[in-house]
């Protein structure tokens, strides 16, 4: 449905928010070397050669004046986790510097660290623009990371994630219920490879799976009761047994309190403890190893969307986080 160009509204804005855009805060110094800096998503290059960008500042920004007055201004370009930088700057007169530790560009001005791009530029132009000023800027020096960028998209945060190239004819899966494009087969594939590297450390202390799933609620939530161990267990197809308990008892690594008993209560020992932390910590470093595979857009979106497939088919089974049951 159009709408009348003369007298937008509000519907002209969310039109607007259908474009994405990346985040960014700029930043200089007022005439007595304070600091200045606003969140601002109106940033476009201009030209390569020389290379020249573009910002824009409502005329009814307090910090209007400073910008049209200063000669350099340092463009940031956000990265993805860096959302609570750039709210803490869209906040009008808050102390947005403070805590923060800065480098210094041209003119002494302040440099935000971890930015997916930085660009440090002299003021060129000045131009009206409606209701905005357009700052354009010549850019005298930059530098940039790998980092992916944080988004604006329809009025709130999002996450750009490079998309994959199609696949030629050749490499395509052949088409069936059970191709690699199949996504039990993808999630349990990737389950097995990323556990693969963990069972190896598992040998290397003496356990086995099972022993090593109870052990790792234990490190999450001690004095357990065989029945709550046993309910939070059951979702992986295992059960726990007394001959399960009695392995780690006899191995050293958990204490059973009283008879095999659905109340009674199984605790870590010290040995178990330092078991749980090496073993938490190989499982971190197989984990940042799939993680660089992915980068930390991807990674974000991953585990967000494993988070709803858990929450849409959970069966009603508790959390690790659940307390136990009192005495």
């Amino acid at each position: 449905m159009s709408a009348e160009v003369n007298s937008p509204g509000p519907r002209f804005r969310n039109a607007l928010g259908a474009f994405a855009t990346g985040v960014t805060i700029v930043t200089t110094r007022d005439s007595e070397g304070r600091d200045v800096g606003l969140t601002a998503n109106s940033f476009n290059s201009v030209s390569l050669d020389p290379p020249m960008v573009l910002w824009s500042l409502a005329k009814s920004a307090a910090s209007l004046g400073v910008f049209m007055n200063a000669t350099h201004f340092a463009v940031h370009v956000l990265a993805s986790d860096q959302e609570d930088l750039s709210l803490r700057f869209a906040v009008r007169g808050a102390q947005k510097f403070t805590g923060l530790a800065l480098d210094r560009g041209v003119e002494g001005i302040a440099l935000l660290s971890g930015c997916s791009a930085r660009f440090q530029c002299r003021t060129a132009f000045r131009y009206e623009g409606g209701d905005h000023m357009i700052f354009v800027g010549t850019v005298e020096t930059f530098d940039h990371s790998e980092r992916p960028p944080l988004v604006y998209h329809g009025g709130g945060y999002a996450l750009a994630v490079r998309k994959e190239a199609p696949l030629a004819a050749d490499d395509a899966e052949p088409s069936s219920s059970f191709s690699q494009d199949f996504l039990i087969y993808l999630l349990g594939r990737a389950h097995f490879q990323l556990f693969l590297l963990l069972r190896r450390e598992l040998e290397q202390h003496g356990l086995s799976e099972d022993q090593w799933f109870v052990l790792s609620i234990l490190g999450v939530s001690e004095n357990r009761t065989v029945a709550e161990l046993d309910r939070l267990l059951w979702y992986t197809g295992k059960r726990v047994t007394y001959e399960l308990l009695a392995s780690l008892t006899a191995a050293g690594f958990a204490d059973l309190h009283g008879g095999y008993d659905s109340q009674a209560r199984v605790t870590l020992t010290e040995g178990g403890r330092a078991a749980v932390i090496e073993l938490v910590a190989a499982a971190k470093a197989a984990e940042e190893h799939a993680e660089r595979s992915l980068g930390s857009a991807e990674t974000h979106l991953l585990k967000r969307a494993l988070r709803a497939i858990i929450l849409d088919s959970d069966p009603g089974l508790p959390t690790l986080l659940a307390p136990a049951h009192p005495e």
